[in-house]
């Protein structure tokens, strides 16, 4: 039973470490998070709408909004933003509301490959995909997976699909007031309304434009090993 076990769990890493260097250089043609949504959806799905764009053709506007609103240490962290799990957890330790500690990096790879409980199994197995793509892949690459994959709202899915549902044109065109508001939905695409914005949603884009300001283009470069 031991040796059966054994080459099981063996067998599962190096096909994780297969799908990891695949998705390098293939465009997953669906995901994890997709699939739950599709088998359980919040709520009924008119439609769903998705449409792979390469990185280029997402404006950079909505590139740094969501690095400002989401993850701001991208450029930096291996992974893992250690500070923020630090703060997050004595923030959880004081009780109230639970607060994540997500990156880009786990982010994408739990809408790849996990589901959505809270277990330590699920964070464990999500620990281990994001070390994969963060050794496998370049910071480009996590960003251009995270953005066509992303929920942007119910049956909403990617940058150019938001992007032509909210405001009628491609991602590629998106401007700083847009991208801002898209970046503001993302905690709860299903919850929060982009177009036209609830109040919560306009107040977290202002916030999010601020943040764009200080991080910059040389955030963008950073990403993109722009020297």
């Amino acid at each position: 039973m031991l040796s059966w076990l054994w080459r099981i769990l063996v067998g599962a890493l190096l096909l994780s470490v297969v799908m990891v260097a695949l998705l390098r250089f293939i465009d997953p043609p669906i995901w994890s998070w997709r699939i739950e949504r599709a088998i359980s959806p919040p709520a009924p799905i008119k439609q769903v709408e998705h449409d792979w764009v390469a990185l280029d053709a997402i404006s950079p506007q909505l590139q740094l909004a969501v690095v400002a609103a989401e993850d701001q240490h991208f450029p930096d962290h291996n992974g893992f933003d250690m500070a923020a799990i630090s703060s997050a957890w004595q923030h959880n330790e004081q009780g109230g509301r639970v607060r994540g500690a997500s990156t880009l990096s786990q982010q994408t790879a739990k809408n790849l490959f996990m589901w959505s409980d809270r277990s330590f199994v699920r964070k464990g197995i999500e620990a281990w995909f994001t070390l994969l793509m963060e050794l496998g892949w370049n910071k480009s690459r996590i960003l251009e997976v995270y953005l066509n994959i992303v929920e942007f709202g119910p049956g909403i899915y990617g940058a150019e699909a938001a992007a032509r549902h909210y405001f009628h044109k491609p991602a590629a065109r998106l401007t700083r007031y847009e991208a801002s508001l898209l970046a503001a939905a993302l905690p709860n695409p299903w919850r929060y309304r982009v177009s036209p914005p609830s109040p919560y949603v306009a107040q977290r884009a202002a916030w999010i434009r601020r943040q764009m300001s200080q991080l910059g283009q040389v955030t963008l470069n950073r990403i993109h090993r722009v020297k």
